[in-house]
């Protein structure tokens, strides 16, 4: 079984759901430290010149874990980012199409920065048609806090025979931990797209948002761009 581990975040960008598609089990890091300036409650969206961040309000302390930080829900976010989406993808092809479902969403939405960022992975991931298990970290007894040990005990934990890292991982990864392991390593290099996009010149690295309401999120496109993975 191949599995890949990544901390949840919030609209998560296309090189996401491909490392989730390459992947037969995928587990939510959410047991590990938030980080407030990375994706963990924001992501980019386009708007007419540039980008901007779609940023969720959150209330936490130094050293929280992912799965202990709340939402600030006193504030009108959720008006807002839909007010925003709509400024910037309201004449997006496929924009009318999406809404309803992120709408509920976002009218769903509790208090729980993992559970939205969880929720917001989920409905992309069925927009796309990928069928990856996703799992949370959290609910697995027993790992050590020791990164790399930690991303062991998942691997032994799901009898996991393979393990697919992101293209950086190889820049602090212990590697021959995982040989050593008897588990083979994988490296995802992702090849974005170029799409037509509603707003000006091309930009990547946006929320997956982006792909889905300027092309109605026909994934084809990034599976034929990323077939190949790099053996440790």
């Amino acid at each position: 079984m191949r599995i890949a581990i990544h901390q949840p975040q919030f609209m998560p960008w296309l090189g996401y759901f491909d490392k989730l598609d390459k992947a037969d089990l995928f587990v939510l890091l959410d047991n590990v430290q938030f980080k407030k300036n990375e994706y963990q409650n924001r992501n980019r969206i386009k708007t007419h010149e540039q980008w901007i961040w779609l940023s969720v309000p959150v209330s936490f302390n130094f050293g929280d874990l992912i799965s202990g930080v709340q939402i600030n829900n006193q504030q009108d976010w959720r008006r807002k980012h839909l007010q925003t989406l709509l400024t910037y993808y309201g004449k997006a092809p496929c924009y009318r199409e999406h809404l309803p479902a992120l709408t509920e969403l976002y009218a769903n939405t509790g208090d729980s920065l993992a559970d939205l960022n969880m929720a917001t992975i989920e409905l992309i991931r069925k927009i796309f048609a990928i069928d990856t298990e996703i799992v949370r970290a959290s609910d697995i007894p027993g790992l050590s806090e020791e990164p790399t040990a930690r991303l062991l005990d998942i691997c032994r934990h799901f009898k996991a025979d393979t393990y697919l890292a992101g293209a950086g991982g190889k820049d602090y990864m212990e590697c021959e931990k995982f040989k050593a392991a008897g588990l083979k390593l994988l490296f995802q290099h992702f090849v974005h797209p170029e799409y037509p996009q509603i707003n000006g010149p091309f930009l990547p690295y946006m929320s997956a948002l982006d792909y889905i309401f300027n092309t109605c999120g026909d994934f084809t496109l990034i599976r034929k761009l990323n077939q190949e993975l790099e053996e440790y």
